[in-house]
């Protein structure tokens, strides 16, 4: 995810400080991994610096300044490309997964063991994925879904990786 990206889109609907940013990116996007403050404002310092932000207002208080930051036509701009741009998919390849169960059978250990754990903790996630699916709103629903098909697609593999693992232990140790 590109949080400067998101960022500026958030500042589409108006000048914020960076605590609002904040909130906002974490009540749409930030369920599982809120944003740290840190990283709002160093974004919004490099944001400043790219001249896709501008500091609209500064509040000063008992604390530090307050930064109100508005987008500019050039953050609006980029925020335009970087949504017609398509993403790349990420074809997993090279796995950890993978690695695993190759290194298990390089060194004799039980890859089949192996697989059966990791295919446990995979249903494990999804029936918990499956729960917050059932009590959330359409955007964790969404977003649910959306983790459910790849524990589909990596469940799928697990399976095939069992079937072929005589196979593939003759073609490692070979």
């Amino acid at each position: 995810m590109s949080i400067g990206h998101t960022l500026l889109a958030l500042l589409e609907a108006g000048p914020s400080h960076g605590y609002d940013l904040k909130r906002a990116f974490d009540d749409r996007f930030g369920h599982d991994r809120p944003l740290a403050y840190g990283q709002v404002y160093s974004t919004m310092s490099r944001l400043l610096k790219n001249g896709l932000v501008e500091v609209d207002g500064i509040e000063q208080g008992s604390g530090p300044d307050r930064k109100r930051y508005a987008i500019t036509e050039a953050g609006v701009t980029d925020v335009e490309q970087w949504l017609l741009q398509p993403e790349k998919p990420e074809p997993y390849l090279q796995s950890t997964l993978y690695t695993k169960v190759v290194v298990a059978l390089l060194t004799e250990r039980n890859a089949a063991g192996l697989l059966d754990a990791q295919r446990a903790e995979h249903l494990r996630l999804m029936r918990e994925l499956t729960r917050r699916k059932a009590g959330g709103d359409l955007a964790d629903q969404l977003i649910c879904d959306h983790a459910l098909f790849h524990l589909e697609a990596d469940l799928r593999w697990l399976e095939i990786t069992a079937a072929r693992l005589e196979q593939l232990a003759k073609a490692v140790r070979s």
